[in-house]
């Protein structure tokens, strides 16, 4: 077993680095490092999923469609609801920012 806290050799990179932890039937966690990455200016994220986010180590600041903002720190996690439209506008270098996602349906309440 591989540790999150695991940086592989290949990263920084250009892209942020992600890999599938285990996917089973429709929900799937997912690991992903960010090292100064930000979501590309003008690009939304707009998932089919709910996505629950937990930031395990650095900083970053999420925005979303409506204007607001969420500033997360190592130990916070936050709920994305399906089609909540949003995107990171900042990660950190030092250290990178270390991500567990978790995506699964949306049941309607």
């Amino acid at each position: 077993m591989n540790s999150l806290f695991s940086i592989p050799a290949d990263v920084p990179g250009p892209g942020e680095f992600s890999e599938i932890l285990l996917r089973g039937g429709e929900v799937v966690i997912e690991r992903i490092i960010s090292h100064g990455h930000t979501t590309p200016p003008g690009t939304w994220f707009d998932q089919d999923k709910d996505e629950w986010v937990a930031l395990l180590q650095g900083e970053a600041h999420l925005t979303f469609s409506d204007g607001s903002g969420l500033e997360m720190r190592a130990g916070d996690s936050t709920l994305i609801p399906a089609h909540r439209r949003h995107r990171v506008d900042r990660t950190t270098t030092d250290p990178p920012c270390i991500w567990l996602a978790l995506h699964f349906p949306s049941h309607p309440s």
